[in-house]
């Protein structure tokens, strides 16, 4: 018992010291931002040493100081601006003063906006990159004196690697290569975490990038080299949450910034009782408010200061770097009323910025309740965008992996997509093979190589936008127990590795073909409008194959996937609806041409053909 005392009073002298080091200014976010926004309201995050006591002042033409917020804790300020349509860009003192003390002063900057048309569609082709796994290009920020979790090893699964956003950019040419049109990172900012930091899904900074993945600066360099190249970023945000070393929760402004609870309590991960009408109200809070890992302090969107410190840091990053997207991580566990909220405020600056949101969730219905349009009797309009399809993810391994039935096999796909019905843009949805939550493609189908190239088929051909996860393109494999496996380093991406798959000659004879499949299939789709937007129409799958159109005014793409574990025979006339008077195709990997009134189908392989 003793001992135990003697170890808490330690604990509480170390954060007095900690607090007691705290600058008297020791940072204003945002740290600058812009004129002519819609929103004219701007608000200041202060944090110093009992910058309380201060008395705030400034004189700028057409800025408004309209009030200054104080919270529980003193370390805090919160400053209310108004930012006029006339102001012009520039730089003015915002001063902190206190009587008998030296006056504190920070410069403050407004810069001018760069207008450019942003938005993630149905045209692109997304590639997934955990970045300290992908490539490791500046080998002196592997490990930064002074950050928290200190493991470096690329043997282990749960520390750093080195991989960063140098890394990135150097293979770029690869990517572009490949046929991608669109980059999306898991977090890049600041995870200052004890330990598995090289997520990033726990940040401890709003507006910084972590350190050993490069800088804000060198982060605003990627994004673009990649519109330089006609390619686009997605940066990944995690509302719900932050790191529980975030300077935010270690000297927290007031109680209400986080949702608090007598011991932990974690979520139920219960989606259901977000719509379940017969739903107890505290299992809809334990859903929403349970904090989502024991290091995660679940962040409480109700308190008004923090849903605009939130906001303004997404605003800022748009701005700052140039975005064209964002993902939306573990959407379902927000509080709805402020992500519709935040949509809006997204769309009223940036009309064309898209959005999509993370629904892990079991079943169509339960996936459309968190799609915008109240379309199956939300009441209630979220504004999301899309999200990521797990209900086609889950079709897709089915109709390659199990046996056909009336709602089994590829019957499961046909049913997923014939649901499209309730949602108010399905084109808008992200479809996947894996990711980084989730086993690989090639094990998934036990590494048969027929079913991976049905699955890219699918992958690029069907409605939606396909995101590929980074090494799906060389037959990286793994199942996800723990995921740590399948966040495994890609082979070629550091200084010394001995083999090289980002080029040709290091990858072996089947991962070139795969490679290669991808990249042919990619690159027709990135030049024909007719797999990005084009309409579809499938046909009632019949003993095991599933047949669909894509089709537009200028050309009809034909897929047939045969499920069947021997080679079958389609006579086409059933399909004359979108063949028409067609007689021939062509292949669209293999370029051959072929007469399509039969068609001999090998077993478990699919064909794309265009209709010529």
């Amino acid at each position: 018992m003793k001992k135990s005392i003697f170890f808490i009073l330690l604990i509480i002298v170390q954060i007095q010291v900690s607090f007691a080091q705290l600058a008297d200014l020791e940072r204003i976010e945002p740290m600058n931002w812009w004129v002519g926004f819609k929103d004219q309201s701007l608000q200041l995050l202060v944090r110093g040493n009992n910058i309380a006591d201060k008395t705030v002042s400034l004189n700028y033409p057409g800025v408004k100081l309209v009030n200054v917020q104080k919270v529980e804790n003193s370390n805090y300020l919160f400053v209310n601006l108004l930012i006029s349509s006339t102001t012009k860009s520039g730089t003015f003192p915002i001063n902190f003063v206190k009587k008998g003390e030296k006056t504190l002063s920070y410069q403050y900057e407004l810069k001018s906006r760069v207008k450019q048309k942003r938005g993630v569609t149905n045209q692109d082709f997304i590639y997934l990159i955990m970045p300290d796994r992908f490539a490791n290009g500046d080998v002196s920020n592997d490990q930064i004196a002074g950050m928290r979790d200190k493991k470096f090893n690329r043997d282990s699964m749960y520390f750093r690697h080195g991989g960063d956003i140098q890394g990135i950019i150097n293979q770029l040419p690869y990517l572009q290569d490949l046929g991608v049109t669109a980059l999306w990172l898991n977090p890049v900012l600041e995870n200052d975490e004890n330990r598995t930091s090289y997520h990033g899904y726990a940040n401890t900074e709003n507006y910084k990038v972590d350190r050993r993945l490069g800088t804000n600066e060198l982060y605003k360099k990627l994004v673009d080299e990649c519109h330089k190249r006609g390619m686009k970023m997605i940066k990944d945000l995690v509302h719900n949450h932050i790191g529980d070393q975030h300077f935010l929760y270690q000297d927290q402004p007031a109680k209400d910034w986080f949702h608090q609870w007598p011991k932990y309590t974690g979520t139920t991960y219960k989606d259901q009782t977000l719509f379940d009408p017969y739903a107890a109200k505290a299992d809809k809070k334990i859903m929403t408010d349970g904090w989502f890992d024991r290091h995660m302090p679940d962040v409480d969107q109700k308190n008004s200061l923090v849903k605009k410190y939130i906001t303004q840091s997404h605003i800022w990053w748009i701005e700052y770097a140039g975005l064209d997207g964002f993902r939306l991580d573990t959407y379902a566990y927000n509080d709805r009323d402020y992500m519709a909220e935040w949509a809006k405020d997204i769309a009223k600056e940036y009309p064309d910025f898209t959005y999509f949101g993370e629904t892990w969730v079991n079943g169509t219905a339960n996936q459309v309740f968190f799609t915008e349009g109240n379309t199956a009797n939300q009441k209630f309009d979220t504004g999301l965008q899309a999200v990521t399809d797990f209900q086609t993810y889950f079709a897709i391994n089915e109709a390659l992996n199990g046996k056909f039935g009336w709602t089994d096999g590829v019957n499961r796909l046909y049913s997923v997509l014939a649901s499209d019905y309730q949602y108010k843009d399905p084109t808008r949805n992200v479809v996947f093979l894996d990711n980084h939550d989730i086993s690989r493609f090639y094990s998934v189908v036990n590494e048969d190589f027929n079913k991976f190239k049905s699955g890219i088929i699918l992958l690029l051909s069907l409605r939606g936008i396909p995101q590929m996860y980074y090494g799906t393109e060389i037959l990286m494999k793994n199942y996800a127990n723990p995921d740590g496996k399948v966040r495994e380093d890609f082979p070629g991406g550091w200084p010394n590795d001995k083999i090289n798959k980002f080029i040709p000659a290091g990858r072996n004879e089947k991962e070139n073909e795969a490679f290669n499949f991808v990249k042919t299939l990619a690159n027709y789709r990135k030049q024909n409008s007719v797999l990005q937007n084009g309409k579809m129409m499938q046909f009632v799958p019949e003993n095991g194959i599933y047949v669909y159109f894509r089709y537009n005014e200028e050309k009809t793409v034909l897929v047939v996937m045969n499920s069947n574990e021997k080679e079958e025979v389609l006579k086409t006339e059933r399909f004359e609806e979108r063949i028409g008077n067609c007689k021939s195709a062509k292949n669209i990997i293999t370029n051959e041409k072929i007469a399509i009134e039969t068609l001999k189908l090998p077993a478990k392989t699919t064909y794309i053909f265009e209709l010529q």
